[in-house]
């Protein structure tokens, strides 16, 4: 990690503590990118934990690999556009571009031979002793080739496409995360250059007839060796002389003129187009490519040397989440059935208990039924006059998209926001928008140079008594299949303070508005910063009166300087302050004098933990938050984002008591921050009996047959 804290200056007569330093003090800080491969090694971690299921630990290897080429495609990316274009820019921990692209590299590669040697050396060897075996070319006998020539000839050959580099070709376009194959051949007594891609329309794993089986295994042969070994039928007439894998990580990260604009979505469609040629961030080739080879791929991609990346082991390990379909449930976590929240056919019922009291839902443990059901009635009852609602990340086939297309069709008002700057599903929730759009929803695509990054959904009703709204606010996407496998949480409400709130923020957001108070939610980028700081500031006063303080915070990230100082002037003051950060964080605990009385775990489990949470003890009084954001620049900044408040007694209570006392106490999946950037198996864990917070939480919520939150 970055540069470990110094207790003194040494270049001084007199010994400056930590404490007596500014809070600016680079050496208060761990570097944002070094952070996130920690995080990513605790998730290899996982991959080699056999605790794990054995197809669980594959889809840990997998998760690795679709991580480290996210964080190609965005943060080394954005550290090379730096570099190339001369732009120094010095992290709050001191480093430079140069420096953090040194250590970035280093690390990574590591992380690449570690996530290698994880797969030959201990997962492909405990996969053979379940039945489940994989063939190298080199062991190929000869029925086995017999059989493979017929399958390439029957359902590879005819989807591939050889594109020759000579002077009357030029070099190939390479798509970004293809894997390829540079094949070299004789060709009219020259030696000529071509490149082949591996389909990714087609599997990864080829399994063989049983009567090829190994041992009477399930036996899977991989799709690149098949093609390498069928590659004269590609070149006909010629010699190929070798064929050696190579694989293109481009910059990912989308600009958007938004300035300049006169139509988002032609902007964006734009974009994803210019997208498709970023500059290379990595290019990773078999270990024994030759060194001409070598030159053209690099000359012709304009990539320095230092971000080429040798292996001896498979590229694409992203692949291997295929492995994850295998039906062999033994080798799996055992599934489990969500607690229901509301019965299908509730519908106004929903409504009616809404008015009464607020209700609670904590994904996977609890249903996303109660999300779609909540949507459903509003789009069934004929009292619901209007539905409003923000989407950022869909997922395919959503069945919200089908009821507010409904809800539009049967005369009700609908109008959505759907995020068309998502990163990743641009082009998916461009098709959505104009889906709602065809069915005359109102659309509103996002607000320049702002992401719109809040899950907030509400309801207008029509009641005896007069207009009544009802609201769900979330942590996570509207997104039925990651509600699987991500911990967030929601909350509906018909609270007035909220609602109207909501209201207010969808006026913000579809229209003009100056309004920068609510009343009871924090909203990013207008009051999110400043209502923190005032909570955090609410606390450090508590302490200083000798009253009742603390400050919990479960959020996927923290990487925001000015408020990390804020923290570390709570502890300072004798605050405790406990952070639940599943990913990156640039503040250091532990330092004398600045923060000791901070303490930071980081948990990996079998689902990602994605809700956040913030609880103030507010001398005695305690106030709870759940939201959106992160404490991060975009988020508190560049993002329009909502903290909504707990107010039910019972409901903040159940997410103190029960749900972040059970991350606080988990010495089996958390992993504790040190000062040096590293992170420690809990020394609790070592004492007695150990505690997973995720299996915890599903044992207590499927001890439920009916949630009363």
């Amino acid at each position: 990690m970055s540069r470990a804290p110094e207790t003194t200056a040494p270049a001084t007569s007199t010994p400056v503590t930590a404490a007596e330093r500014p809070l600016t003090d680079s050496t208060f800080y761990l570097n944002r990118e070094l952070s996130w491969l920690e995080f990513n090694r605790r998730v290899l971690a996982q991959a080699a934990d056999p605790s794990h299921p054995l197809l669980e630990r594959v889809k840990f290897l997998a998760i690795v690999a679709s991580n480290l080429n996210e964080f190609f495609m965005i943060r080394v990316a954005s550290l090379l556009r730096k570099q190339r274009l001369g732009t120094e820019d010095v992290s709050p921990d001191g480093m430079s571009t140069e420096e953090q692209l040194v250590q970035v590299r280093r690390q990574a590669a590591e992380m690449l031979t570690l996530q290698g040697k994880c797969w030959t050396r201990d997962l492909r060897p405990q996969l053979a002793d379940a039945h489940i075996h994989f063939l190298d070319l080199a062991d190929y006998t000869p029925a086995v080739s017999q059989h493979l020539e017929t399958y390439f000839t029957r359902e590879i050959w005819p989807v591939l496409t050889p594109l020759a580099f000579d002077p009357g070709h030029p070099f190939p376009y390479i798509s970004n995360l293809s894997l390829n194959l540079a094949v070299v051949v004789k060709h009219a007594g020259r030696t000529k250059f071509a490149r082949v891609k591996i389909p990714d329309v087609l599997p990864r794993f080829v399994l063989l007839p049983d009567r090829l089986a190994t041992r009477r295994h399930q036996t899977f042969v991989f799709l690149e060796d098949i093609i390498r070994a069928n590659l004269a039928r590609l070149f006909p007439g010629t010699t190929v002389k070798g064929a050696y894998l190579f694989r293109v990580v481009r910059d990912a990260d989308l600009v958007i003129q938004e300035d300049e604009a006169d139509d988002l979505l032609e902007s964006i469609d734009k974009s994803l187009r210019e997208r498709r040629h970023g500059a290379l961030s990595m290019l990773k080739v078999e270990a024994g490519v030759p060194r001409r080879v070598l030159d053209t791929l690099i000359e012709n991609f304009e990539i320095e040397e230092e971000n080429v990346y040798r292996t001896k082991e498979r590229l694409g390990f992203g692949d291997w989440m295929q492995l994850t379909q295998l039906h062999r449930a033994e080798l799996k976590s055992p599934p489990f059935l969500p607690a229901p929240v509301w019965a299908d056919d509730e519908g106004e019922a929903i409504f009616t208990e809404l008015r009464q009291r607020d209700r609670l839902v904590h994904h996977p443990f609890q249903s996303f039924g109660a999300v779609e059901a909540f949507l459903s009635a509003a789009v069934t009852d004929p009292q619901v006059l209007g539905i409003k609602m923000a989407l950022y990340r869909i997922g395919p086939n959503s069945p919200l998209v089908d009821l507010l297309v409904r809800a539009a069709e049967g005369g009700k008002q609908v109008a959505v926001l759907v995020e068309l700057k998502a990163r990743f599903d641009e082009r998916n929730n461009i098709l959505w928008a104009q889906r709602l759009e065809t069915a005359g929803v109102h659309v509103v695509y996002g607000l320049l140079n702002l992401k719109t990054h809040c899950k907030l959904c509400l309801v207008v009703r029509k009641e005896a008594d007069g207009i009544r709204r009802y609201a769900h606010l979330g942590t996570g996407n509207y997104n039925a299949m990651t509600s699987r496998s991500y911990t967030d949480l929601g909350l509906f409400t018909s609270r007035d303070a909220i609602v109207e709130d909501a209201s207010d923020l969808f006026n913000y957001l579809t229209g003009y508005s100056n309004q920068v108070q609510y009343r009871a939610l924090l909203v990013a980028p207008l009051s999110l910063r400043s209502g923190l700081a005032q909570l955090i500031d609410r606390e450090i006063a508590a302490a200083e009166a000798g009253q009742p303080s603390g400050i919990i915070m479960k959020i996927n990230a923290i990487t925001d300087p000015e408020m990390v100082r804020h923290l570390y002037r709570a502890s300072r003051a004798g605050v405790q302050v406990d952070l639940l950060v599943r990913g990156v964080c640039v503040l250091r605990p532990g330092v004398p004098g600045v923060s000791d009385h901070i303490r930071v775990r980081s948990i990996i489990g079998r689902f990602l933990e994605h809700s956040r949470i913030f609880w103030f003890a507010n001398a005695g009084d305690p106030k709870v938050y759940i939201g959106s954001a992160d404490v991060m620049e975009r988020n508190l900044d560049r993002r329009v984002e909502v903290l909504c408040p707990v107010i039910d007694p019972k409901l903040a209570d159940h997410l103190r008591s029960v749900v972040l006392n059970a991350y606080l106490d988990d010495n089996h999946r958390g992993r504790v921050l040190t000062a040096n950037g590293s992170y420690e198996r809990d020394p609790d864990a070592l004492d007695g009996d150990t505690q997973s917070s995720q299996d915890l939480l599903l044992a207590g919520y499927a001890a439920e047959t009916r949630s009363d939150l």
